[in-house]
């Protein structure tokens, strides 16, 4: 499945998906077969970081 490409709807997509699906990003990305710190780094170009305590970018 193809991500959104726009940061601020990746953002609202991964947070919606990590709170109703996932236990953690490790376990998001390798259902979608996406590269975990590529979503970390296109996240962190508008500022948001992964916390694995609340398992939601912030």
């Amino acid at each position: 499945m193809d991500l959104p490409k726009d940061p601020v709807m990746l953002l609202s997509f991964i947070n919606m998906q990590l709170r109703d699906n996932y236990s953690s990003l490790t376990e998001l990305t390798s259902a979608f077969g996406q590269d975990e710190n590529q979503i970390k780094e296109r996240l962190a170009a508008i500022n948001y970081f992964y916390n694995e305590e609340t398992n939601q970018f912030k």
